[in-house]
Parts: C-alpha cells; sequence; structure tokens
C-alpha cells in the first residue's frame, strides 16, 4: 500500500515510452511505465529512486513555504482522545511518556530524532493490538503484525497473512488507521486490488475512498525524516 511520505506516486503506462521516467510534481510524484514493464520491475526502480524522490519532494515543499520546520508543542496520536503536551527540555532519557499529566517530555539533544524515536516506539506497542481489535470487528483473521518504517508503503499483507504496518500511522485521526488496517486486512482474502477487494474494504468502511484521499494527500511532518 503506497504512502505519502512522499506524496501519491501517479503510475500511467505509455505505447510510446521506452523507459521508466519520474517527475516530482508540487502535489504528486509521477512515474510514466513502458506497456512491457513488470509489477517487479516498477517496484524495484521505485525503491531505487526512494532518496531522490524524497529529497525532491522536500525541496519543492520548502521553495513553495509549505513545509513547517517547527517542532511541535502537542503530538495527537491515533488512539489518545487528548493530545500530549510536547516539553523539550536537558534530561538524561531520550524521551519520557507522563501519562497522568498527558505530556511528552524529549531530551533537547536531538529532539527530532527523539521526537520519532517515541512515535516508533508508541507505535510498535499500540499498533498491533488496535489490528487485533479491528480484525475480531471484521472476523478477518491474520498471522503476524510488524510495524517497521519503510519510505513508500503504508501497510502490507504477504501470502502467509503476516501484515505490516507503518509506525507513521500512529500520528494519523483513528478512523485512517482503521481504514489501513481493513485495507491490509481484506487483503487476506483478495491479494490484488479487484473490484472484489475494494467491495471488501467497503464492507468494513463505508468512507473508505475519502480515507484513502486523505492518506495519500496528508504528509508526514518533516521531523519523520530525520535521521
Amino acid at each position: 500500500m503506497t504512502q505519502n511520505t512522499l506524496p501519491e506516486i501517479q503510475i500511467t503506462q505509455h505505447a510510446r515510452a521506452t523507459r521508466l521516467r519520474l517527475r516530482v510534481e508540487p502535489t504528486q510524484i509521477r512515474l510514466t511505465v513502458p506497456k512491457f514493464c513488470t509489477k517487479k520491475q516498477i517496484q524495484t526502480f521505485l525503491q531505487q529512486s526512494e532518496q531522490w524522490m524524497i529529497e525532491t519532494w522536500q525541496k519543492q515543499q520548502e521553495k513553495s513555504g509549505q513545509l513547517d520546520r517547527s517542532l511541535p508543542t502537542q503530538l495527537n496520536l491515533f488512539n489518545r482522545e487528548l493530545p500530549l503536551q510536547v516539553i523539550y527540555k536537558t534530561q538524561k532519557h531520550s524521551f519520557i511518556l507522563e501519562e497522568q499529566n498527558h505530556q511528552l517530555l524529549i531530551s533537547d539533544r536531538q529532539p527530532e530524532n527523539y521526537l520519532k524515536a517515541f512515535v516508533i516506539a508508541y507505535a510498535k506497542h499500540y499498533l498491533p493490538i488496535y489490528l487485533k481489535q479491528i480484525a475480531l470487528e471484521t472476523d478477518l483473521k491474520f498471522g503476524d503484525c510488524s510495524i517497521r518504517q519503510p519510505k513508500t508503503r503504508w501497510g502490507s499483507c504477504s501470502a502467509k497473512h503476516d501484515i505490516m504496518l507503518n509506525s507513521g500511522l500512529a500520528l494519523f485521526p483513528l478512523e485512517i488507521v482503521r481504514y489501513v488496517c481493513i485495507h491490509e486486512l481484506a487483503h487476506t482474502v483478495f491479494f490484488d486490488h479487484s473490484p472484489y477487494f475494494w467491495a471488501k474494504v467497503a464492507e468494513h468502511d463505508a468512507n473508505f475512498k475519502q480515507h484513502r484521499h486523505t492518506l495519500k494527500n496528508t504528509p508526514l511532518p518533516f521531523w519523520w525524516f530525520s535521521s
């Protein structure tokens, strides 16, 4: 499932195209492919071009003034009703979550890296729990759940029905995370994006088109790309 840490990648087949060609635009990335190209060739090409796409996209956003470089003072997470108040301070630990006060204390040594580290740790704990909950609700079974940080996918489902979710999903509203879970769980029944697959998604998320649109057009914050 392609993601938008990177914006939407629009793939178009062209009869006269002789090679794969990428074009970064303000709201999307366009990939023109020859008719004879296989899905594996396209996937390999995109993987090899990841770093270039991210750097070019960020430069575009900076040029247009759309990229906010300020660190957040509040952090909204998918399964919390109240946002966490983020406080940057000198401390020994990279981050400290104070549940009772709804506060997240981040070390000011490398605040961007430590903010991302917290979200990854949070996602690894809570996203698998939420996926299990949605699996029970929809009666769609899966194998294992892993939480990773791929650059171009929100999630995936293997032939063994193991599901991978992107840790960045923890920064999205609950209905968006629910859509991604349903999307990947639907792949345990239909391993393609056929009309039958989308009908299965629609069974459990009537507004999936809007949720898909939001996911594709909402970039992650700049600090998510810190090394």
